[in-house]
């Protein structure tokens, strides 16, 4: 686990040398005072780990002091509840997975609608989901996971870190794929999983790649596939679901970043002035890709619209797997 954690803080050092030549104070109307990021996932994780990687540039382009505050726990929504009763003044974002947004379909008393409490100001990226098991059960690929289950049936469930989400479908439209149906594991973020993955605790886990793919280089848990149509750049080695003989094992997500409804127009789209150079720095595209996420920014209408479109296959994923919300 230290080597992991190790080397995603090394990602975050030296930051300030590294773009202070290449973002200028920009002139916006974003308010003058501290700017509350929230994050939905423990400190450690992969949303946290990117947030941080992204806040520096961010304060030195906006001139704002970036303060991340992570509001763990109910798969994350908590840090969209968070932003529902924050100001709408641009004072208060959020950064969010498409796992979490997506909670509003697979909960009964989710705490905010992100079509109707929140306000889109650009996609960061996309990024896939993947499986992954525990080193100590000793399986390298998921046919040997398969026959693993067949000897071990009641070791046959994994944790989520996000439940009803691609994070919890994920797993569920595996365990149908092989014939072989996994009990999902709620858990509170990804750190947590990773730990116990590592410990032997519980044998699989499913996040989203961000989460898990240091882990992975490290040896501290082992991904057998992942949900795209084809390998992540930053991991072409990697099994899709596809070229394992599952061609219908396919999910994509993102990482956005939010406002609270009712946040005027021209505030969102500052925010997005000010957001999109920086995801788009060579520098922050570089490190962020090594982190799973795949750098794809938007202007508030096209990420509006894609939200959209998502909800709608969601459901239809839902009902695939037979899930009703909880």
């Amino acid at each position: 686990m230290s080597k992991a954690i190790t080397r995603r803080t090394s990602l975050l050092l030296g930051a300030s040398a590294v773009f202070a030549p290449t973002l200028l104070r920009a002139q916006t109307t974003l308010p003058d005072k501290p700017i509350r990021l929230l994050i939905g996932f423990p400190a450690g994780g992969g949303s946290d780990v990117m947030a941080r990687l992204i806040a520096e540039p961010l304060r030195q382009r906006t001139g704002r002091n970036i303060v991340i505050e992570n509001k763990v726990g109910a798969s994350g929504t908590l840090a969209g509840a968070a932003l529902k009763t924050s100001p709408p003044d641009g004072s208060v974002i959020c950064f969010m997975p498409s796992a979490t947004a997506m909670q509003k379909l697979s909960m009964v008393a989710v705490p905010f609608d992100p079509q109707a409490d929140m306000a889109p100001i650009t996609m960061a990226g996309t990024l896939q989901t993947v499986y992954c098991v525990s080193p100590t059960i000793g399986v390298n690929t998921l046919a040997e996971y398969v026959e693993w289950l067949k000897k071990n049936p009641t070791r046959a469930s994994f944790g989520s870190t996000a439940m009803g989400s691609s994070t919890h479908f994920f797993g569920l439209m595996i365990g149908q794929a092989i014939g072989r149906p996994l009990e999902a594991v709620a858990y509170r973020g990804a750190a947590p999983l990773a730990s116990d993955l590592q410990g032997g605790h519980i044998t699989g886990g499913c996040g989203s790649i961000t989460d898990f793919i240091d882990h992975h280089r490290n040896g501290v848990v082992k991904i057998l596939v992942t949900s795209g149509s084809r390998p992540p750049a930053s991991a072409p080695e990697l099994p899709t679901g596809a070229s394992l003989g599952f061609p219908d094992l396919q999910l994509s997500g993102w990482y956005a970043f939010f406002a609270p409804a009712g946040t005027p127009p021209a505030i969102v789209e500052a925010w997005g002035k000010e957001l999109r150079p920086v995801l788009e720095l060579p520098e922050i595209k570089r490190r962020l890709a090594e982190l799973g996420l795949e750098v794809g920014t938007s202007t508030p209408a096209e990420f509006s619209e894609r939200l959209n479109s998502d909800m709608k296959q969601w459901q239809k994923v839902m009902d695939t797997v037979g899930y009703k919300p909880t």
